[in-house]
């Protein structure tokens, strides 16, 4: 039995990674851990405001974190709740530790993480990708779909395929964790910068790869500028894709100046993302 973490913030929990990840777990009938951070020094209100006043802060201060405390409790059973309805598998962590340290090291125990891609663990709001997902991709264990704030049953499978390792390792990852996904259709989607071109990167040995693993695949080629044509692609589907690519393969000084595709379409389509890379 696999072992999927889905992860929340308890003060403002992703029903949409609630829904993922049930739609997930009964498709390979995994075991879905929730994983409440909860760290110790992430309050849901403002401790200076609330020091500056209140004469007697220390006991609106307690009063605040029973607030908070039950918040996240609620949050927490809202999930049990929604696994024993959906009949699945589940456990509840409640880390209190540093969040983003604390999903690293779960991470090295788990086959997937799904979290909603705006998470920050904190009470404000950033622009995508937000530095908390920066740091844990750049740094995680194990394959990671991210997800949006709006829950789309997934319909279609689409490959992103540059002939690096990294997109092949995101796609056997992929095809590892899911291969009871067989009953949806997937596409092998490239790039070729040469236009003369309309060949897969090490076409025989990709083509005969796919045909063991997703037998049914259709390919499309496009030619152009990779990000551009990827974007173009995406933009006119209507189905409900989960995109499969590798990312976050470079070291920390190289991504100063060359984008990952993970964060270009997290900022620009509004759907998920399965992010696994070889280090």
């Amino acid at each position: 039995m696999k072992k999927f973490l889905a992860v929340f913030d308890g003060y403002k929990m992703s029903n949409s990674t609630l829904n993922y990840a049930i739609q997930l777990s009964k498709v390979v009938n995994a075991n879905l851990v929730g994983v409440f951070l909860d760290e110790f020094i992430y309050r849901n209100y403002n401790v200076v405001a609330v020091m500056k006043t209140n004469e007697d802060y220390t006991e609106k201060m307690k009063e605040m974190d029973a607030k908070d405390q039950l918040k996240r409790d609620e949050a927490a059973q809202h999930f049990q709740k929604a696994c024993g309805k959906a009949g699945i598998s589940y456990s509840i962590h409640r880390d209190k530790s540093i969040a983003l340290q604390e999903l690293k090291h779960e991470s090295m125990f788990a086959d997937l993480i799904i979290i909603n891609e705006y998470e920050t663990f904190t009470k404000y709001k950033e622009e995508l990708p937000t530095r908390f997902m920066k740091d844990l991709l750049s740094d995680v264990q194990c394959p990671v779909l991210l997800v949006s704030n709006k829950f789309k049953p997934v319909d279609k499978i689409v490959l992103l395929y540059d002939g690096a390792p990294s997109s092949l390792y995101a796609i056997k990852m992929f095809s590892y964790l899911f291969g009871n996904f067989q009953d949806l259709p997937v596409e092998v989607f490239s790039v070729n910068e040469r236009k003369a071109n309309l060949r897969l990167p090490d076409n025989k040995l990709m083509r005969e790869f796919i045909k063991r693993h997703f037998p049914k695949a259709t390919y499309n080629v496009a030619t152009g500028e990779a990000e551009e044509q990827i974007l173009d692609y995406l933009h006119n589907h209507k189905e409900n894709e989960l995109i499969v690519l590798g990312a976050y393969r470079r070291s920390e000084l190289s991504r100063w100046f060359k984008t990952s595709m993970a964060d270009t379409l997290m900022r620009k389509l509004d759907t998920a993302l399965f992010v696994a890379h070889n280090k």
